[in-house]
């Protein structure tokens, strides 16, 4: 099954502390849900502009993007 990369974009100089931020409160949403899949992240694309993630399996999109509105999604690909 596919999986996808659900993603909130950060901008502007405090961007990379509040995509790390972020990530803390996606793994305390996983673990309350007991959601067997934990891929989190964040990445610093620039000084302006950083990402946090979290990986969800397809048939739970609609129920993860519902519930947190990521900015975005992309198929996630290792």
């Amino acid at each position: 099954m596919r999986q996808i990369k659900l993603i909130w974009d950060f901008r502007g100089q405090a961007s990379a502390k509040t995509a790390e931020h972020h990530e803390i409160h996606l793994k305390e949403f996983l673990e309350k849900e007991n959601y067997p899949l934990k891929i989190t992240g964040f990445e610093i694309l620039n000084d302006m502009y950083a990402i946090a993630y979290l990986v969800v399996e397809e048939a739970d999109m609609i129920t993860f993007r519902d519930a947190l509105r990521p900015h975005r999604g992309e198929v996630y690909s290792t």
